[in-house]
């Protein structure tokens, strides 16, 4: 059986085995430097597959060993923005806590690709492939799997069309400088800008853009997780699988799109070496323009990262 051992087992982290489990293509660990928070959700996960009839095995630690031989790590351990820190403070924790998981789990699993999903996301991505040394293939960064899907789920609404037959893609940072490409994306092959009225779908994109926002203000603490951590699945499941499945995902940019040493949103086939090509579209001027915006805002907080730790 594959083995998937998930970092922090808060909300995003147990949710993430969860959706996993349910699959049954990989036994689980979850970990998390809480004692007992691991091991309560993972035992009660486990007791929940004879109810489904699914044969995983889900356990939990806070030892990184328990991680040893490990096909996927999911990093998602981190703190979220509190008020009165600053991004450079977010960037220094959030830093430390990703950087040792990724550096302690190598250690016990030196062929495993990474999932990044700690915030902020490409940042963090870009963090633990430098603190790892591993190529760029093995690290990828969670985001516009879910901003996509934000996307379709808008569209349905709108429309009344089954999600199925909604295709979007969304590039870029995971923030609201986000690239949500209303010209490739399409209803049954037909566009969107065909589809519905401008000012819908400009709400439709703005909504997209504030998705994570939107559910932070609804929740009043804490963030979204069953996106976020369906993502993480459907990635894992295709890098297993061996797929070759194209999503968007933020990918280490080395000239494709005119991007150099930084991580950022692109369509990328994943498959079980990991990343095995980023896809490159054609960008009309809006969406170059869109484009170039978020690449310079993500650039800023990889430079922010770069003056908080030394690799």
């Amino acid at each position: 059986m594959n083995k998937i051992s998930i970092i922090g087992a808060g909300m995003t982290g147990a949710t993430t085995a969860h959706w996993l489990a349910e699959r049954e293509f990989a036994d689980i660990v979850l970990v998390d430097v809480i004692e007992g928070l691991p091991q309560g959700k993972a035992l009660d996960m486990l007791e929940a597959m004879p109810i489904i009839g699914k044969d995983s095995e889900i356990v939990g630690s806070n030892d990184y060993g328990a991680t040893k031989g490990s096909d996927i790590i999911i990093i998602t351990a981190g703190i979220a923005r509190k008020p009165g820190m600053s991004r450079e403070d977010l960037l220094k924790t959030n830093a430390g806590i990703v950087g040792t998981a990724a550096i302690e789990t190598l250690k016990y699993s030196p062929d495993a690709i990474f999932i990044v999903l700690t915030n902020p996301l490409d940042t963090m991505a870009y963090l633990t492939m430098k603190m790892t040394g591993l190529p760029r293939e093995r690290v990828i960064g969670q985001a516009g799997i879910l901003d996509s899907a934000r996307m379709r789920a808008f569209v349905a609404l709108e429309t009344g069309v089954s999600v199925e037959n909604i295709n979007c893609y969304v590039l870029g940072g995971h923030g609201d400088e986000m690239v949500p490409l209303t010209n490739h994306s399409n209803i049954a092959g037909v566009p969107l800008r065909e589809y519905i009225p401008a000012d819908k779908l400009d709400a439709i994109v703005t909504r997209t853009r504030k998705g994570g926002g939107e559910i932070v203000n609804l929740l009043k603490t804490g963030s979204a997780y069953y996106a976020p951590a369906a993502a993480c699945a459907q990635m894992s499941e295709a890098i297993l699988k061996d797929k070759n499945l194209i999503v968007p995902c933020a990918a280490y940019m080395n000239g494709e799109y005119g991007l150099q040493d930084m991580y950022f949103g692109v369509p990328v086939m994943l498959g079980r070496t990991g990343m095995k090509k980023i896809i490159e579209y054609k960008l009309d001027e809006d969406e170059k323009a869109m484009f170039d915006k978020s690449a310079a805002a993500v650039k800023e907080t990889h430079e922010a990262l770069k003056s908080v730790v030394t690799f």
